[in-house]
């Protein structure tokens, strides 16, 4: 890798599956990196020990592999403690990680008596003054410090890919606590430690993290790193329907979940892909998705993601898949006469199954007693085979001069007892899939 290759790099925790929040960051990265040639680290942020299990780490694997997104790099943070240690030994030498013993109901009480002055609820920095004898004594009496990082005074900037140029201040932020009592550490530390040693050039994530990139560049900053060099880009939030924002609780909303619904991989990647861009939404292709990826056309207003609209760019991808396309997704047995009659009739491949059910295996129409006669009729009227596309226009033309029916009173009646639906494929097609000794057994059940 040359020094201009972009590196990137999805770093979500394994505490869950992958839902459409964190999904769509890890499409942006993805595409990001592929259209500019660059390189994308997948990460495990995990830390959080209690937390993070190793079922969600391979779910989170087996659900990127599904949707086509690979990795050129795998990390785990859990791996890299030693890493962290030392540079948490070098801003303490600089002063600028400093021991804390204060408890959470003495924070809340801070808190609580700044707002209470009209002051923002920004730490005090008390624990900075405390003497080496004062933390002894804290220390002897059972205390165990967590640790807060001393920001620097002044404003962060930087030209953020998506919003422009952003602002922190940071006098308005608390000291970042960056390790706990117990000794873990936490994602603003290890990440910043991560995309300095990796080489991260774009890190790419949610507008909720604005706040965390100023903390962030300023801690580089004091570990030696050059921030100035990095490309930073928050994409706005996504809500439902309601405005409210998607999280982990949306289960429904799962990537599982959306694949066990039958969506395709590409419909997906589409969809989030333009998703609160200035473009349009379509079924494009992976290598068009790719080529007019762009972070500088994204809205700076939240998204909303409106599972119908996901669902339109699903019908329409899937109306144009080939045969051979989808032959290993279809029911054992299917052809392609039966997949080119079936497909624009299909929101999800999932569907296919019931088509398939209709025109090959056995199926119970309902009776239709005021229509008994005509189906009779209609039975006994079915031209021998070898059928083609032009039965179902013979058959019917022959029955509407038979019994006068014509519109819905001919075309009803016989497609709710062929098929058992109320509208579906074209006859036309179907009917030749069925075949003349189940179309025969259907109308006859069908009359009663």
């Amino acid at each position: 890798m040359n020094a201009s290759t972009p590196r990137l790099r999805f770093a979500p925790s394994p505490t869950g599956f992958l839902h459409v929040g964190n999904l769509r960051t890890a499409v942006a990265n993805y595409l990001f990196a592929r259209r500019h040639g660059g390189q994308l680290m997948l990460r495990m942020d995990d830390t959080d020990v209690a937390r993070s299990k190793p079922e969600y780490e391979a779910g989170i694997q087996e659900d990127l592999r599904w949707l086509g997104i690979h990795w050129d790099e795998y990390a785990r943070q859990s791996d890299r403690m030693a890493q962290y240690e030392a540079a948490a030994d070098r801003l303490k030498a600089l002063g600028l990680l400093y021991p804390c013993f204060e408890s959470e109901e003495e924070l809340a009480a801070k808190r609580a008596l700044r707002l209470k002055r009209k002051l923002p609820p920004v730490y005090d920095r008390e624990m900075l003054r405390l003497t080496p004898e004062q933390r002894a004594a804290a220390e002897a009496n059972g205390k165990t410090p967590y640790w807060r990082f001393k920001l620097s005074d002044g404003v962060v900037t930087w030209n953020d890919l998506v919003f422009g140029e952003r602002r922190v201040k940071l006098p308005s932020v608390s000291d970042p606590v960056l390790i706990r009592a117990d000794g873990t550490f936490l994602y603003t530390f290890t990440s910043v430690v991560d995309d300095l040693e990796f080489g991260v050039t774009h890190i790419i994530r949610g507008e909720d993290h604005v706040t965390n990139t100023g903390i962030q560049i300023d801690l580089m900053r004091a570990l030696s790193g050059k921030p100035e060099k990095i490309g930073f880009a928050h994409l706005p939030l996504l809500t439902d329907a309601e405005g409210g924002k998607l999280s982990k609780r949306f289960d429904s909303l799962s990537v599982r979940s959306l694949r066990k619904d039958g969506l395709e991989p590409d419909a997906i990647i589409a969809y989030l892909a333009r998703l609160g861009s200035a473009d349009d939404m379509a079924p494009l292709t992976r290598d068009e998705v790719t080529a007019t990826f762009d972070l500088g056309r994204m809205s700076h207003s939240a998204a909303v993601f409106d599972p119908r609209q996901l669902l339109g760019i699903n019908r329409q991808m899937i109306h144009r898949l080939a045969f051979a396309d989808v032959v290993s997704r279809l029911p054992q047995g299917a052809t392609e006469d039966f997949w080119l009659s079936i497909r624009g009739n299909l929101d999800l491949l999932s569907e296919a199954r019931v088509w398939w059910e209709i025109v090959a295996e056995e199926i119970s129409p309902p009776e239709q007693p005021d229509d008994a006669d005509f189906l009779r009729a209609a039975a006994d009227a079915l031209p021998a085979e070898p059928w083609d596309k032009n039965t179902a226009g013979i058959w019917t033309k022959a029955l509407a001069t038979a019994t006068g029916r014509k519109g819905r009173g001919l075309y009803h009646p016989l497609r709710l007892a062929l098929t058992g639906e109320e509208s579906g494929p074209d006859m036309k097609d179907l009917l030749p899939l069925i075949g003349r000794d189940k179309a025969a057994r259907r109308l006859l059940v069908s009359a009663g």
